[in-house]
């Protein structure tokens, strides 16, 4: 069987959200954190929080990314866990996300009761915004974006979104609150 080449974490998102849909054991449906449910807070242990931050200092000035793991909540998402991930990129300016590690970490994800929650990644030394890249790129409805400014080698701030809406011609980023929580 020839080797997966990266692309886009967000295509191989998208593919496994639609395989998720058709054949979930729990009912769960991408989409479903849609903006009318208000599911703009994203809960994270302080041990996630930091990590995620750290993983950016230790790939700067490359971008690092990963993936969010946790459980669906009525005001947003809960996170247990992240999965580092590597940049399949050569250039690094952006990130990609090869779809066998995309599909590993979706398994071990449900192996744990958890969902994929999000992606994360960093931007060196550019604010904590999304991009229209980032919004171009994205594809699985109902999920978290976070992103954290990097400069000159430190973690900076880091801000998350919702990617909300009902179909990829009306999908928009919706500002979440993050709780960081000590547990």
């Amino acid at each position: 069987m020839p080797a997966l080449s990266p692309i886009s974490h967000t295509r191989a998102a998208r593919a496994i959200s639609l395989m998720t849909e058709c054949n979930s054991q729990s009912g769960a449906k991408g989409g479903e954190h849609a903006e009318e449910t208000a599911a703009r807070i994203l809960r994270l242990p302080r041990a996630v929080f930091e990590d995620l931050r750290a993983h950016g200092e230790q790939i700067y000035p490359r971008e690092c990314c990963g993936v969010l793991l946790g459980k669906s909540e009525a005001a947003g998402w809960r996170i247990e866990a992240l999965a580092r991930a590597t940049n399949a990129r050569v250039d690094f300016a952006r990130y990609e996300i090869a779809p066998s590690e995309l599909v590993r970490i979706a398994q071990e994800a449900r192996s744990r009761g958890l969902e994929i929650a999000g992606f994360y990644h960093s931007h060196p030394d550019h604010p904590a915004q999304w991009s229209a890249t980032d919004l171009a790129e994205a594809h699985w409805l109902g999920t978290s974006c976070v992103i954290t400014e990097v400069a000159r080698g430190k973690a900076a701030s880091t801000r998350a979104w919702l990617l909300a809406g009902t179909r990829e011609e009306d999908k928009h980023f919706v500002a979440q609150e993050i709780q960081v929580e000590d547990r």
